[in-house]
């Protein structure tokens, strides 16, 4: 029922910034617990980063703290997450995701929905 639609993706080099942004239709957006996930080439995907429905609480990956960030916008539909200080073993796909059950956010939750994708390549 829901659809995920992230953009924001691009080509960058080390240290530097770029966020990325996940349009949600076809549910009710502060009804999703949002999750960003990421899969580099060869290895299996991982989580990155998550919010709950009313934005109170995020949950990250140890790799990324303190240079991601996840936010949402409920009055937008839209899920964020900024990166800085971009390393070039950030590079991946990077997937949003969504549950529709109200779930601490985590890695091991329940995303019933995905995006489809959108690609970081972070250049040395």
């Amino acid at each position: 029922q829901a659809q995920l639609v992230e953009s924001g993706g691009g080509l960058v080099q080390a240290g530097g910034s770029l966020r990325l942004s996940c349009a949600a239709s076809g549910y009710t957006f502060s009804s999703l617990t949002m999750g960003w996930f990421r899969q580099a080439p060869g290895k299996e995907r991982e989580f990155v980063a998550a919010i709950s429905r009313s934005g109170a609480s995020t949950y990250y990956t140890d790799s990324v703290k303190g240079r991601f960030t996840i936010s949402r916008d409920n009055a937008k539909n839209t899920s964020y997450l900024q990166m800085n200080s971009l390393k070039p073993e950030d590079t991946a796909i990077y997937y949003c995701a969504a549950g529709t059950s109200g779930f601490i956010p985590s890695p091991r939750a329940p995303y019933n929905y995905w995006g489809q994708g959108t690609q970081v390549t972070v250049s040395s």
